[in-house]
């Protein structure tokens, strides 16, 4: 008998470490992939922050261009400091897209893009807000002038249309490579 199991034993003696090798393997790959999943973890969770930052500047550049907005409202002439704003036929006219002057822009025109989607836009204005330096660059604005026709309280028969409207966009501008936000809001007065 003794015969007989000498020859398994020397049948199974490299299995032990086949088998070894085998779960060494298995545990480096599991080991690699859970450095993979940290690593993308690490990679969303920066990619938030950096959003988070980019959403805080356009915030302040909207308020920005909110208070703008607000002092235009209030001056004894609103309108004026906005260039002034023509439709004349269906078709987009030469120089509306940039009609801007310190950041206070004309009516958008109904038959050209929006100012926002253009990259030969150029009326965007540094928002004077102190964001340090993880913001990037300083954020910008600008406002558009709506118009003067609309109701002041609740539409009804009675209700003048006579205030204001200014529609202003801002943007995060934190350098290529980051996250861009852009933010939009009415101003509207009584």
């Amino acid at each position: 008998m003794r015969g007989g199991m000498s020859g398994f034993y020397k049948r199974t003696r490299g299995f032990a470490l086949i088998i070894a090798l085998i779960m060494l393997l298995i545990l480096t790959i599991l080991g690699v992939l859970a450095v993979r999943v940290v690593a993308l973890e690490e990679k969303m969770a920066g990619n938030v922050y950096d959003r988070d930052l980019a959403l805080q500047a356009a915030e302040a550049a909207l308020r920005v261009g909110e208070a703008v907005a607000e002092a235009q409202s209030k001056s004894s002439t609103p309108n004026s400091g906005f260039p002034s704003y023509t439709d004349a036929d269906a078709a987009c006219p030469s120089g509306a897209i940039n009609n801007c002057v310190g950041g206070l822009c004309s009516k958008p025109d109904k038959d050209c893009p929006e100012r926002w989607q253009r990259s030969d836009f150029t009326g965007w204005v540094d928002a004077s807000v102190a964001l340090g330096s993880l913001a990037g660059n300083a954020p910008q604005y600008y406002v558009e002038h709506l118009g003067s026709d609309f109701p002041c309280n609740d539409g009804g028969a009675s209700d003048p249309k006579n205030c204001n409207r200014y529609r202003i966009t801002a943007r995060s501008n934190p350098g290529s490579g980051r996250a861009t936000v852009m933010l939009q809001s009415v101003y509207a007065t009584d």
